[in-house]
């Protein structure tokens, strides 16, 4: 049974954020309370809330000027590839894959809240940025390049290739 419980531990000040992040904790229940025959449907609503939780998280980087290939976006690539890999693997009848990876994504999911969504909610408040109409009230504080990394100056382009080989490894197992 997953502990996984939202908490203001989580919270970012970022409502919008928030809300999904909140959402996804709500989904990891579902996923962890399923019965074997519910199990599928729940973890493909939690796959399709993740494809939007993710991407509007990459497109809000996208429009503050991250890198393309920054260490999150890439993380955010290989969980959705694992989650899907999964999910593949539990329709061959193998569901405690399904449960193994939602006590992961538990972990995870905190890990990556507090340190890199953490990052990027700093960023789009400091730059002034709102989610639902995408303007950017202070396009001065703009980075003039594309951000790499976690937001941060974290990593250099060869970190980030470590980052994401050690994402996917920890993901697929």
């Amino acid at each position: 049974m997953s502990t996984l419980r939202w908490s203001e531990e989580l919270a970012l000040d970022l409502p919008m954020m928030d809300d999904t992040h909140r959402e996804f904790v709500e989904l990891l229940q579902a996923v962890d309370a399923a019965e074997d025959v519910e199990l599928i449907p729940v973890w493909e609503d939690l796959i399709t809330h993740t494809e939007h939780h993710f991407g509007q998280e990459d497109r809000w980087m996208e429009a503050t000027h991250f890198a393309s290939g920054n260490c999150h976006s890439v993380q955010h690539k290989v969980v959705l590839q694992v989650m899907r890999e999964g999910l593949v693997r539990a329709e061959k009848g193998e569901l405690f894959v399904l449960r193994e990876m939602g006590r992961e994504l538990a972990v995870w999911v905190v890990q990556h809240t507090q340190m890199m969504d953490a990052a990027l909610a700093l960023h789009l408040r400091r730059v002034g940025y709102n989610p639902l109409t995408g303007e950017v009230t202070s396009p001065d504080l703009l980075p003039s390049e594309p951000i790499h990394g976690c937001g941060g100056a974290c990593s250099s382009g060869e970190d980030e290739a470590q980052e994401r080989d050690e994402a996917h490894a920890a993901a697929v197992h």
